[in-house]
């Protein structure tokens, strides 16, 4: 009785021992005394997502992610064919390509294959960049400098990795030089606008001066005008007068000895000194 309850259970533990399961998304390998189980062509042995079986006590199985991985480090300082300075932030895709060969060089640790995986993109994106200038990085040209930066790293096999994607997402210039740029900018802006100042100054001064001219002629014509309207009024009137005295002398000089008296006698205090037989009396003496 005892030995038939042992198969079962020896039978479920070897069971249990040599059965693996491959999630989703993932490979795996086995690994039979420290090296990479292979097929009979020398491939390695590739297992896909769903159960699988292996050797208990000899087989050990190295499971590793093998979807799309995305390296996003810190942004880097480059240098350009100017040897100016230039601060990239960039990302990779990244995927396992061969399991075997990214297993014996990483450990199957994605940190360390990040770590060499930055290394080995960064000397190319220093090589490619240091053979352009700024403006071809930034301008039009920045997808090709990606494209030729990509197909450089595009499969690096002593990882066993494929670059799948290199993109830039920011280029910044150093603060120092930014800082220096920034200032000559507002220098360059307020050069230009003490120069458009001066220019609406000048033409200003110009609208003014020929206002004040307008004005100046304008008013002249119109002192004109009017001394000329005045002087034919004045004659008009003198004629009118005239014409009018020439009619009756004697009435004409009554009225303007009348106007005289009425002058000379306005104040109280005035004083004359004059002969009562004098031409001034001759109508307060006339007993007509």
């Amino acid at each position: 009785m005892n030995k038939l309850l042992i198969l079962p259970i020896v039978l479920f533990l070897a069971f249990i021992s040599s059965a693996f399961v491959v999630n989703e998304g993932q490979s795996g390998i086995v690994m039979q005394f420290s090296k990479v189980k292979r097929d009979a062509e020398g491939k390695p042995v590739v297992y896909p997502a769903g159960l699988h079986f292996k050797v208990p006590m000899i087989d050990t199985v190295r499971i590793m992610d093998t979807r799309i991985q995305t390296l996003d480090d810190p942004a880097d300082r480059f240098v350009t064919s100017e040897k100016k300075d230039l601060i990239i932030d960039s990302y990779v895709k990244w995927q396992i390509d061969d399991l075997a060969i990214y297993y014996l060089a990483t450990g199957g640790n994605k940190m360390q294959a990040e770590a060499l995986l930055k290394r080995k993109i960064n000397n190319g994106l220093r090589s490619e960049i240091g053979s352009h200038t700024i403006k071809d990085i930034v301008s039009g040209k920045r997808g090709e400098v990606m494209e030729t930066a990509l197909k450089r790293m595009a499969r690096s096999s002593e990882l066993g990795i494929k670059v799948i994607d290199v993109r830039i997402k920011k280029i910044n210039l150093p603060d120092e030089v930014s800082s220096s740029i920034y200032k000559r900018m507002r220098a360059e802006r307020q050069a230009v606008a003490k120069e458009h100042r001066s220019q609406g100054q000048e033409k200003s001064e110009i609208i003014r001066a020929n206002i004040d001219r307008k004005v100046s002629i304008m008013l002249a014509r119109a002192n004109k005008e009017s001394l000329e309207v005045r002087g034919d009024g004045d004659a008009i009137s003198s004629k009118i007068y005239a014409d009018s005295y020439s009619q009756d002398t004697e009435f004409f000089a009554f009225l303007r000895s009348m106007e005289a008296y009425e002058k000379s006698f306005s104040g109280k205090d005035d004083v004359m000194v004059l002969s009562p037989d004098s031409e001034f009396f001759k109508y307060m003496n006339s007993k007509d």
